[in-house]
């Protein structure tokens, strides 16, 4: 059995998806062990693929059922304009564009060294997985990952009376780092953090391309590289992020409930 087919217990069933017509990768956070004992809250914190695929029922959904009151889109320009997110069909909610990926492959080009082994492992049809082990821990080190990110916990800390939903276009890479982040401040173990990253492997439309995969290896290089520069995850989501410890009792109060 493949180690994204198992799950640590029986509180989140299905990983937590949420079976829409057409919005993929749809996820609630709910039911994941987190901070004191406790898990998280049911039908607050959603991740997902781009919203351009939902349907009206969809959407319908999204509104009625889970109050949803923010969505915060991780992608770049180029994707918005191809596969726009037709927010202005959910009346109500709060749209935040927050691009992770800005720049951060145009930084690491600036550096000669890092470019070399950019394209060394862009190329390496042995091994096409070290290509995005690489670049998962540029986008959060780089200024427009950490601002993207820190604008996704204050949305998340802002939204006090409905759901909030991120996504990127695949709802893995970006959508997965900032799913970590936010997991990590609710106090959610490492382990279970993994599980919900590489569940997206279960709703993969292509699970034969190691490309559109999430791998093992690309959380444990973003977890490395933080726990490099900032001591761990919650050392990157207090310092680099800005989230404080009010915020935190805040979040936990709000999003956690006993198990």
């Amino acid at each position: 059995m493949r180690k994204e087919d198992m799950q640590l217990s029986d509180s989140r069933p299905n990983f937590g998806r949420i079976d829409f017509e057409g919005l993929p990768n749809t996820r609630d956070l709910g039911g994941l062990p987190a901070a004191d004992g406790r898990r998280v809250r049911r039908g607050l914190l959603l991740r997902s693929g781009t919203l351009y695929f939902a349907t009206a029922a969809d959407r319908r959904r999204l509104i009625e059922d889970y109050h949803l009151r923010a969505v915060v889109d991780l992608r770049g320009d180029d994707e918005l304009a191809e596969y726009p997110d037709g927010i202005d069909l959910m009346p109500g909610v709060r749209y935040v564009h927050a691009d992770a990926l800005k720049g951060t492959v145009a930084g690491i080009s600036q550096d000669a060294a890092a470019r070399a082994q950019l394209e060394a492992a862009r190329t390496n049809d042995d091994d096409p997985a070290s290509f995005m082990e690489m670049v998962y821990p540029h986008i959060l080190l780089g200024e427009s990952g950490i601002a993207a990110y820190r604008t996704l916990l204050r949305c998340v800390l802002e939204t006090a009376d409905g759901a909030v939903l991120w996504h990127c276009h695949f709802g893995r890479d970006r959508c997965g780092m900032g799913s970590m982040l936010v997991e990590a401040a609710l106090g959610v173990p490492m382990e279970a953090m993994e599980e919900d990253y590489l569940a997206t492997n279960r709703f993969n439309p292509d699970p034969a391309d190691e490309r559109t995969d999430a791998n093992p290896r690309f959380i444990h290089a973003a977890v490395a590289a933080l726990t490099r520069e900032f001591g761990g995850v919650m050392g990157y989501v207090r310092d680099a992020l800005g989230v404080t410890d009010a915020d935190l009792a805040e979040l936990r109060a709000r999003c956690l409930e006993e198990a």
